[in-house]
């Protein structure tokens, strides 16, 4: 089984491209605390993945997410062999992303200037946690939750 869940900020906004026959793919970078410090007293490591986002799900990272802000990401590990400009062999690691979930909340997205979904955007197909659902989000503060 091939599955990866990661969670992190975006360390540059998303970079959207098209193939050559017109497919979207959006590439960004997620900085990725490591959950244990070391023994030693020192600070937590860092691992920066690079993770790829294709059609609808290319789109919408690209529309509504930016660097520094923190998402998850559900999808697989996919190792690519590729030849440099010098002809060495060289090798990436990178996760496809199945679901690209906000981590943040609304009020904190809007708080920042950062563009919020709107209903409609969930019709269109977008990989959202709750796309084409009835689910809405509470307006209330989260200090009211049993939990």
């Amino acid at each position: 089984m091939n599955q990866i869940v990661i969670m992190g900020r975006l360390t540059r906004d998303p970079e959207l491209r098209h193939t050559q026959n017109g497919t979207p793919v959006a590439s960004f970078t997620l900085a990725v605390d490591r959950r244990f410090a070391p023994k030693d007293g020192g600070e937590r490591q860092t691992d920066f993945i690079d993770v790829v986002a294709w059609n609808k799900s290319g789109e919408f990272v690209s529309k509504y997410f930016t660097k520094g802000q923190m998402a998850a990401v559900t999808g697989r590990l996919e190792i690519r062999d590729w030849a440099d400009k010098d002809g060495n062999k060289r090798r990436s690691a990178e996760v496809v992303a199945d679901n690209i979930y906000f981590t943040e909340s609304k009020k904190s997205r809007e708080a920042s200037g950062l563009p919020v979904v709107q209903r409609d955007d969930y019709s269109q197909g977008f990989s959202t946690p709750v796309a084409g659902s009835d689910f809405a989000e509470l307006d209330m503060d989260d200090g009211d939750l049993p939990f």
